[in-house]
């Protein structure tokens, strides 16, 4: 019964297809598909919307919000054409129902809200990072397009990260009072390399140390390999420089979430002891190299030792006053407790200060992304917006299992966009630079990743496990985690 239950809330297997085959504006897929087949241009289609996104990418880090918007309204357009040109485009996932799911809960909750018209420019602004999502799951499908574009993206990262390095060799000005100024560490240097913010280049990495790791097993070749592993330490230790706390625990998080669909990947090829002890061992391992660092690094030491200061610590103490005005105005009224204020921080900055205490009212946000959707969409918005990552671990592992069965290394991509997903989430919990357009991007980017796999007709990569292991699909399709 809770197994049933559970399959339907997943939306597994996907109910609504018979829906899909009697809709009117379903059938408007592949209206034009007679003018694809006969255009030169469209020829390179999947090409084409890579390079759509790989410019958005590439901008990201270091274009204006502006450019950006610009660039996700052409991938929103280029996506429009290849639905009504495309009779393939006609895959939708359950991920896909999650994201149409919650973007109705963000119109329903600027309907309600105080502030329409502010609102309105908000979720115009939410709709267009959509945009990577529906063009990215269409065009990645293709296991050639999506490592060249992970690709493009760590070589980007690469970039960023090397200088946010050199800025913690050579020095950089400090742009804000990123420090507790009676701490020990008051001047220490944080960088930020092209992103202006120590804590949003830390979120920014954390995809990209992610993916490494995936390309560690994906790309192949001692050269490739090497390389991979080159990116992985340049971003570990660029995150690392950002003295960012939100970034670490976030980075601890990706990884242990990164290990585990690793043993999952492995489990069948493991023997016995080894299913059993190898997580006890690592994670114990794990926990006892970080307990060193904390000892043996004073830097390490008192940013961990901060986190349990309280209101002791200034950066502590500003969060906590901005998270109990946030929850006074979530509560204040029922129609904000319920549909939230409007979504977008500008909606924020209008109704926030009447509920700020004095010397508190330039947040520019609720430090938590999972506050900051009860502020702007309601209970009702949140939980929709909790049943889409819902939607997309529970699709990602589904699909995860069928690529082991393959045998198929492309899993690697889904797990790195799972881990790192995750890792945004849990730096989420206590920061707002999700909502940036370097972050955002890269977030829905994640889950167009996931989305982009088939749980029917799963591409391969032509690219295998070796021959001599055990064939795992001899073992259980249930992960072992």
């Amino acid at each position: 019964m809770i197994e049933t239950a559970w399959r339907w809330f997943t939306l597994d297997p996907f109910p609504l297809a018979r829906w899909q085959r009697a809709s009117l504006l379903h059938r408007a897929v592949g209206l034009f598909g007679s003018w694809r087949t006969s255009s030169w241009l469209l020829q390179w289609a999947e090409a084409l919307g890579v390079i759509l996104m790989a410019i958005v990418l590439g901008f990201a880090p270091f274009a204006e919000t502006s450019l950006v918007g610009v660039l996700l309204i052409a991938c929103g357009g280029y996506w429009l054409l290849l639905t009504l040109a495309d009779h393939q485009a006609s895959r939708i996932t359950p991920i896909h129902w999650g994201v149409m799911v919650y973007w109705s809960l963000m119109a329903i909750a600027t309907a309600f809200s105080p502030e329409k018209k502010i609102a309105l420019a908000g979720l115009i602004k939410f709709s267009l990072f959509l945009f990577m999502f529906f063009l990215g799951a269409e065009v990645l499908r293709s296991p050639r397009w999506r490592n060249w574009l992970v690709t493009i993206y760590l070589h980007i990262s690469l970039v960023v990260a090397g200088y946010g390095i050199r800025q913690e060799f050579f020095g950089v000005d400090q742009l804000a009072t990123w420090n507790d100024p009676t701490s020990a560490l008051a001047n220490d240097t944080r960088v930020y390399s092209y992103l202006g913010n120590p804590n949003l280049l830390s979120s920014y990495l954390i995809p990209a140390i992610a993916l490494s790791i995936g390309a560690i097993f994906v790309w192949q070749g001692w050269l490739p390999k090497l390389l991979a592993l080159t990116t992985f330490g340049i971003n570990v230790a660029c995150l690392f420089f950002t003295d960012s706390r939100g970034g670490w625990i976030a980075t601890v998080m990706m990884l242990a979430v990164f290990f585990l669909l690793l043993r999952a990947w492995f489990a069948p090829l493991m023997p016995r002891f080894w299913r059993r002890w190898l997580l006890p061992m690592v994670f114990g391992s794990f926990g006892g190299m970080m307990f060193a660092a904390i000892l043996a690094v004073e830097k390490v030491r008192l940013r961990f030792m901060s986190i349990f200061a309280g209101r002791g610590d200034s950066s502590n103490n500003y969060r906590m006053n901005v998270w109990e005005a946030v929850w006074e105005m979530v509560h204040s009224q029922p129609k904000f407790s319920l549909f939230g204020i409007g979504p977008g921080n500008g909606v924020f900055k209008r109704i926030y200060p009447l509920y700020a205490e004095t010397g508190y009212e330039n947040a520019l946000g609720a430090y938590s992304i999972f506050l900051e959707h009860i502020a702007e969409i309601g209970w009702l918005g949140f939980a929709g917006f909790l049943w889409l990552i819902i939607l997309v671990m529970s699709y990602g592992v589904r699909v995860l299992v069928q690529l082991r069965d393959r045998r198929d290394l492309q899993a690697f991509w889904l797990m790195a966009a799972i881990a790192g997903g995750t890792g945004l989430l849990a730096q989420g919990l206590f920061d707002t630079v999700w909502y940036r357009p370097a972050v955002n991007t890269l977030w829905w980017w994640l889950v167009a990743i996931v989305a982009s796999f088939s749980l029917k007709e799963t591409a391969s990569s032509g690219v295998r496990l070796p021959s001599s292991l055990p064939d795992p699909s001899e073992a259980s399709t249930v992960i072992e985690v």
